[in-house]
């Protein structure tokens, strides 16, 4: 069983835009994050020293508005290297991570299909440990991915500009609420 501390982390205010890099255009309205749709990736990503690699909890809120494509790419820290929770990717369906042994979330054991609502918000959260990676959408653990002998690492191309912590779409105009990180004690 997983204790969390009582208080988590917000990630992302007004005030504290400096601490992050942006591709695309990026605005900030009324408490949300707009990503309008890029050629490619458009997003976020955190530049803060002191990210977590292991035992914590990363979750946003994310609501497509136009685009077939993911909408809330969750790059995170795994160790000494990174992944990608892709919800939405490859024509809107596919939900997995990017990459685990050389292949991405369409083609690896996480890949699940769900269908995205335009106009409707969705609660993403990551959870890494040393042992595992688990992912959930809204109450649904849609990833439950045991790393030992496993190879992560990040697809090749722009998404590598997301690290450490990055939130991400592609081709699709997308709003991001209640970034937050947390440790988490196993």
């Amino acid at each position: 069983m997983i204790r969390r501390p009582p208080r988590s982390t917000p990630l992302y205010s007004s005030a504290a835009s400096d601490v992050y890099k942006r591709q695309g255009t990026i605005e900030v309205k009324d408490g949300e994050i707009h990503i309008a749709m890029g050629e490619l990736i458009s997003g976020i990503n955190l530049t803060h020293e002191n990210i977590p690699r292991t035992n914590y909890e990363l979750e946003a809120e994310a609501m497509k508005l136009d685009g077939n494509d993911f909408f809330c790419g969750l790059t995170f820290p795994v160790g000494d290297t990174f992944a990608s929770f892709i919800p939405g990717g490859w024509g809107g369906t596919v939900v997995g991570l990017s990459s685990i042994d050389g292949m991405d979330a369409a083609e690896n054991e996480t890949a699940t299909f769900k269908q995205f609502k335009t106009h409707q918000w969705y609660h993403f959260r990551v959870r890494v440990t040393p042992v595992k990676i688990q992912c959930w959408i809204d109450d649904e653990m849609v990833v439950d991915l045991l790393l030992e002998d496993r190879a992560i690492a990040l697809r090749a191309g722009p998404i590598e500009l997301s690290v450490p912590i990055g939130i991400t779409s592609f081709q699709t105009v997308t709003r991001i609420r209640n970034i937050r990180l947390q440790p988490i004690k196993p």
